[in-house]
């Protein structure tokens, strides 16, 4: 098959969504398909183009940045070239483009499918608010075009208002989650690194930094983990600087940080490649996810960690709290409630510890070649319906 993967941010971007979309597309290139990524040139010395682990990558300028958002030009001319070369349309949404591309898939009978990531929520005012609106409303035309939706979990997808409103279309995938093997002298290396005393329980967070992700929480939830164990110590993977529209939170946020990093308490370990996130694992007790809107849909870090046979407390949020759930290897909190945090996070430090067989399974269930050949069965699927016949 020939498949354009289309969304606004690829990498050297990172985040939840563009890790998977980079996971996916490999996993479908492993697989024998030609694969094409268009998405936003959000830097301007990054390629137009450029080949890439076996990926075609296309970059359409950008004029003006909104919000989060990004306003291309020329989206719309190359959007449509390429989607006549390609025989599949796999969108990433949220996006503001996703609405025409999917009108164009449909009109031109090419299987579409988009991957609903999340619903999309800003901060508050009256710019942010127009914004969410004409996002919506493309999402919803989106939803209306597209052959068929891919969501990670039912437990999201029955809480999404979108996905609600397109029920029969959606296909319950779950995300493509992977690590390489731990290196023991890696792990070792990176504790010598960042917590040379060997300070013990390691608390962490693997995100970028930003408002929906609730590191508020966790400083204030702080004093009660500290009071039980002394020598506790926050690792935070991820960026935390710079980060698309966070300035002013991390601004509000960086007096009590700078604070406990002072005192030994907090470390940044900036945004990590994915051989560093396998011996970060190891070397935590915890992992924290305390999201404050549904903007997080899963957290892929929840999974890393488990495969690590390391504990998570999540937020009970729809489809964030579904690892948790499925494993047992941790503990669901209530949302935006810092004291329930710190008791969710003191009860798994204090009980027994995962598995290292459940983080096996998880290995396979999640893996992107499971991913894959499930994102593939439906593209199958939606064309002999609309072609009559098999698409190679």
């Amino acid at each position: 098959m020939r498949i354009l993967t289309v969304l606004t941010y690829y990498r050297p971007h990172t985040s939840g969504l563009t890790i998977y979309a980079e996971r996916l597309a490999k996993a479908l290139a492993a697989r024998g398909h030609q694969l094409t990524v268009l998405t936003s040139q959000f830097e301007p010395g990054l390629p137009l183009e450029e080949q890439s682990d076996g990926l075609r990558i296309r970059r359409v300028p950008v004029a003006l940045r909104v919000s989060k958002g990004v306003i291309m030009p020329s989206f719309g001319r190359i959007a449509s070239e390429e989607i006549r070369k390609h025989d599949v349309l796999l969108l990433h949404l949220p996006q503001f483009d996703a609405a025409g591309l999917a009108l164009r898939g449909r009109l031109w009978k090419k299987p579409t499918v988009f991957i609903y990531h999340s619903d999309l929520t800003l901060p508050p005012g009256l710019f942010n608010w127009l914004v969410g609106a004409v996002v919506g409303l493309m999402n919803s035309l989106a939803g209306l075009f597209t052959h068929k939706i891919s969501s990670y979990t039912q437990d999201f997808a029955s809480h999404s208002p979108l996905l609600r409103r397109f029920a029969r279309k959606v296909r319950i995938i779950p995300p493509a989650v992977e690590l390489p093997a731990a290196q023991p002298a890696k792990v070792a290396a990176m504790a010598a690194a960042h917590n040379p005393q060997g300070k013990r329980p390691v608390i962490a967070m693997a995100t970028r930094l930003a408002a929906e992700k609730g590191v508020e929480l966790l400083l204030d939830a702080l004093p009660a983990v500290f009071a039980k164990y002394p020598e506790a110590m926050v690792w935070f993977a991820g960026q935390h600087t710079d980060v698309l529209g966070e300035e002013a939170y991390w601004q509000s946020l960086r007096p009590r940080i700078e604070a406990l990093q002072r005192a030994g308490r907090w470390t940044f370990l900036g945004t990590l490649s994915l051989p560093e996130m396998a011996a970060f694992y190891p070397n935590i007790d915890l992992l924290v996810v305390p999201s404050t809107n549904s903007t997080e849909t899963f957290g892929f870090v929840q999974v890393e960690a488990m495969m690590n046979g390391k504990p998570v407390v999540a937020s009970n949020l729809p489809g964030v709290r579904q690892p948790v759930r499925l494993t047992g290897m941790g503990r669901v909190s209530p949302v935006g409630d810092a004291a329930a945090l710190a008791e969710n996070m003191l009860a798994v430090l204090d009980g027994r510890q995962p598995s290292a067989a459940q983080g096996a399974q998880l290995r396979v269930e999640f893996s992107p070649a499971a991913c894959a050949e499930r994102h593939e069965a439906l593209f199958s699927e939606i064309y002999q319906e609309l072609h009559g016949k098999e698409l190679l």
